[in-house]
């Protein structure tokens, strides 16, 4: 019978150094902490958005996101920021970073109301509120990513839930204001667009008439009395409104389950115990068109 030789120490820390260098490292291995975000208003490129960089610095919007989403622990920081995208209305979150393009905020800002909507969306809700829900949806994505969260369904969709569900946390007026202004914002898209063609239903977000009816039918499935207009009003079909509360519960468990423990609940209590929408009474002047635009999120 032939005698296989020992092998010697250093082969064995070789191979055993190797197999290790093939198993990925978890991002969750790292050791994470609460208040990883950094946020930065990138110097505009172009000199129309001037007037943007300089009401984001006096509004100082990142800073209060960046106060909202500190109590999530993450195993290391997490940018947002403003910059210029060369002409494209956009935003999107990649390699650490989330990036709102002063592009899609002059879009937001000159299609916002120039007085108070019948519906109490007031000009600076409409500014403000899409801009928080685009930062809240991109999030959405970067958690998915850092924190190796598993998704049932479209990501795109998964990341409105997110941006939602959130949301409603901050408190019955400050959520009322924040999902009539997001849904404006919707409705806007939907109102100005050309008729959608076949392959516009390929993309993997939903189109804005979907998103409007996904954003009412959470919010009325977390609080069917502070939302029941919605439904008597005509905004939220009634036969979509039946099952609402069991979509919102869907993502209010996914979100417990998988999200919460990566919360620090200490944290949660600070951020929920303050104000978080602007006074109404401010206003931001109606930005002049700056050029032509696509908006996609």
């Amino acid at each position: 019978m032939m005698k296989l030789k020992k092998p010697k120490l250093p082969l064995i820390l070789a191979l055993a150094a190797a197999s290790a260098a093939l198993v990925p490292y978890p991002a969750s291995a790292a050791r994470a902490k609460p208040n990883r975000i950094a946020v930065s208003y990138v110097t505009p490129k172009d000199p129309a958005h001037q007037p943007i960089y300089d009401r984001l610095k006096e509004f100082r919007p990142l800073e209060k996101m960046k106060v909202i989403l500190s109590p999530f622990r993450l195993p290391h920081t997490l940018l947002i920021k403003t910059e210029g995208c060369d002409g494209e209305s956009n935003a999107w979150y990649d390699d650490g970073a989330i990036t709102i393009c002063y592009e899609y905020i002059d879009e937001i800002w000159r299609t916002a109301p120039a007085e108070t909507t019948a519906d109490g969306v007031t000009p600076l809700d409409a500014r403000v509120a899409p801009v928080v829900d685009t930062v809240l949806h991109e999030f959405g994505h970067a958690i998915f990513d850092i924190l190796a969260l598993p998704v049932f369904g479209r990501e795109e969709d998964a990341a409105d839930q997110v941006a939602a569900y959130m949301a409603l946390q901050l408190g019955k007026d400050e959520s009322r204001r924040h999902i009539g202004a997001v849904a404006y914002a919707y409705m806007t898209e939907v109102k100005a667009a050309a008729p959608l063609q076949l392959k516009q239903f390929a993309d993997e977000h939903g189109t804005p008439a979907q998103r409007f009816y996904n954003v009412l039918c959470i919010a009325y499935g977390a609080d069917d009395k502070q939302f029941g207009d919605l439904v008597a009003k005509g905004y939220l079909p009634k036969d979509r409104s039946e099952g609402c509360e069991d979509e919102y519960r869907q993502a209010a468990r996914a979100f417990q389950k998988l999200v919460e423990p990566h919360i620090d609940q200490r944290l949660v209590k600070k951020v929920l115990s303050r104000s978080w929408m602007p006074d109404p009474a401010r206003r931001i002047p109606r930005q002049p068109a700056a050029g032509p635009s696509t908006q996609s999120n």
